[in-house]
């Protein structure tokens, strides 16, 4: 009996470790997905980030690779469903949670970003295959008939990034410095104030009706000036504050911004945005 007791320990032990094994795989697959935008536009989905891709007949024109083993999956799905290569790869800043992985289509691609975003790249020794062509202001990529037109809006969320306007099919892609309804994240990391704030009023005067950020859902060109509106709310709330000589812990605890109580991450990034602008304002002003 002693022995069968053991035994069935044993498969037990055995069974758990593979459930536990089968389980830990599941959770460490990614989440990966094509969707159509508009026309010949699309969005590619992993995990929490997202780019966009144009499809051509002369090829495609793709955006952030997000890290190499997402392109991989990406460049296999493209040739699977379109017939096409990647002409062109797009980087909308330097953030290697957005670029990583370029290399994966330099063997058919040219690589485009801006001046600054080239030397981040090379400064940082960033994960991904190096830009071929950059510019300063603006660029317009031609294609099978199809342009795609790239605006340097000055700095924001990085002094590298650009934004993306495909004009037929009316859509504007916009990483990390607009969100749809949602809180920028966390501490608001490598960002320039006011120039942010100035960065979407641009935004909001180009002409799109599909708003695509990085992460996060579609929204529409209203979502752009919501988000502008917040951080200046957030901004003028926390200079105020500061100019009233209340501390980041009063501040996290007085300004509620309770009019955006309903947007993703406002429990959990509320106080750390504080953080943030508290950090930005701290830098940029002299008090008497």
């Amino acid at each position: 009996m002693a022995r069968l007791g053991t035994t069935l320990l044993a498969a037990l032990a055995v069974l758990c470790g593979a459930l536990w094994s089968a389980g830990a795989s599941a959770q460490q697959e990614s989440k990966r997905a094509i969707t159509k935008i508009a026309g010949d536009l699309y969005r590619f989905q992993n995990n929490f980030h997202f780019s966009v891709f144009l499809v051509t007949d002369d090829g495609v024109i793709a955006t952030d690779p997000i890290n190499a083993e997402a392109a991989a999956w990406l460049k296999a799905e493209i040739a699977t469903r379109f017939g096409q290569e990647v002409e062109y790869l797009i980087y909308s800043h330097d953030h290697v949670d957005h670029i990583a992985g370029g290399e994966v289509f330099a063997d058919t691609a040219v690589v485009v970003a801006h001046d600054n975003a080239k030397a981040a790249i090379l400064g940082e020794k960033r994960p991904t295959a190096v830009p071929e062509v950059t510019f300063s202001d603006s660029l317009t990529i031609a294609l099978g008939g199809k342009t795609v037109e790239l605006s340097y809006l000055g700095r924001s969320h990085s002094d590298n990034m650009i934004v993306l306007r495909f004009p037929a099919e009316r859509a504007l892609f916009a990483v990390d410095f607009i969100s749809v309804k949602r809180l920028p994240y966390k501490t608001l990391s490598d960002a320039y104030f006011p120039d942010w704030i100035a960065a979407i009023r641009q935004v909001e005067a180009m002409d799109f009706d599909i708003l695509v950020p990085g992460h996060g859902p579609l929204g529409v060109k209203a979502d752009a000036a919501e988000h502008r509106a917040y951080l200046e709310a957030l901004h003028g709330a926390v200079l105020a504050a500061a100019r009233a000589g209340r501390s980041l812990e009063q501040m996290q605890a007085e300004i509620t911004l309770e009019a955006y109580a309903d947007w993703g991450q406002y429990e959990a990034w509320r106080p750390l945005n504080i953080e943030g602008m508290h950090r930005q304002i701290t830098l940029h002003r002299r008090g008497n």
